[in-house]
């Protein structure tokens, strides 16, 4: 099963990432400890040389992560009909336990290779690098996580086995099953609703004033991740329904497949996108009194707010969409 092409591509992305982030960790403490941009020194220069292949090469390797999240959730929905009892990608992640810790930590992994990339990007713009050595610490913080999420994707694929009855979404997003899925699938549709348009409009709208007056960039980080627990949450109580025309199918992996038009990838993408973005503010906010990147942070921060707003008004359109044009009942007028 481990040579399903998708899985190899996974595995070895993992694999090129770990080695180039434990092959640039000697280099990042070698920076951390001796990096002076005064000095003229033979070892100076060599160390300004190799910062700018580092940061070509971490690049690469965060934006990797990026990528391998959507690749995970692709491959585990298509790897659903080898497994008997699966219908969606929670077939192939219920088949053992380490499917949905695996996941999560790819989620982990993509909003902080994002907010990584967004600190590396200021830095770079700015001509005395004043965030070398934030950058690098980051970094050897982010490696722990990085080897987690590389270990639980490795030992996930490597157990599974095909002759394994696993459970349908049917099952786990059921609002008989006891857990946090329960209570989610549970839950009125008309407050959620609320709750769901009103965490989009708070958060599009905080970082719409950001991009106009540059204040409140912690806020609008704040703001992105409640927004975007909501909305994990409003696809389990009431989006999902819509989608299906269906009162009891709650899964928020089956919206992802051709069968529902891939109408999922409209909520997920722009939905990771604006959090990302969002959290992107806030995590430059605190250098923003840096002398040297007091010109370049308010208009790259400015810039991503407006992306962070474009994608949470996407969000809400495509749900509203979805809501208008199906045929399911929920909430009268």
């Amino acid at each position: 099963m481990i040579f399903q092409p998708a899985i190899l591509a996974l595995l070895l992305s993992s694999l090129l990432c770990i080695g180039l982030l434990l092959a640039a960790t000697p280099h990042a403490i070698d920076l951390i400890r001796h990096w002076d941009l005064s000095s003229g020194s033979e070892r100076q220069l060599l160390r300004e040389r190799r910062t700018y292949l580092l940061s070509t090469l971490l690049a690469f390797v965060f934006a990797t992560q990026l990528v391998a999240l959507l690749l995970f959730v692709f491959n585990a929905d298509r790897m659903a009909s080898l497994f008997v009892g699966a219908m969606c990608a929670v077939g192939t992640l219920e088949a053992n336990a380490l499917g949905f810790p695996a996941l999560l930590a790819q989620i982990l992994v993509f909003f902080l290779a994002a907010v990584w990339l967004v600190i590396n990007h200021v830095d770079t713009r700015a001509p005395d690098y004043p965030l070398l050595r934030i950058k690098y610490v980051l970094l050897l913080c982010l490696l722990p996580f990085l080897l987690a999420a590389a270990v639980l994707q490795w030992r996930f694929f490597l157990a599974l086995r095909a002759d394994v009855i696993t459970s349908c979404c049917g099952s786990l997003f059921s609002d008989a099953t006891p857990g946090v899925t329960a209570d989610l699938a549970a839950a009125p549709p008309l407050p959620t609703m609320l709750a769901f348009y009103l965490s989009l409009a708070l958060a599009s709208g905080c970082a719409l004033l950001y991009r106009r007056g540059q204040s409140a960039g912690y806020l609008v980080a704040l703001l992105s991740a409640v927004a975007f627990a909501v909305t994990m949450a409003a696809l389990l109580a009431f989006i999902s329904l819509y989608v299906y025309e269906h009162p009891h199918h709650h899964c928020p992996f089956c919206i992802l497949k051709p069968d529902y038009s891939y109408q999922g990838y409209a909520l997920y993408v722009p939905l990771f996108v604006g959090t990302a973005a969002g959290l992107g503010v806030g995590a430059v906010q605190a250098f923003a009194r840096v002398p040297s990147l007091q010109s370049v942070i308010p208009a790259f921060a400015g810039r991503l707010a407006g992306l962070a707003a474009a994608m949470f008004i996407a969000v809400a359109v495509v749900a509203s969409l979805i809501v208008i044009n199906s045929r399911l009942l929920l909430v009268e007028n």
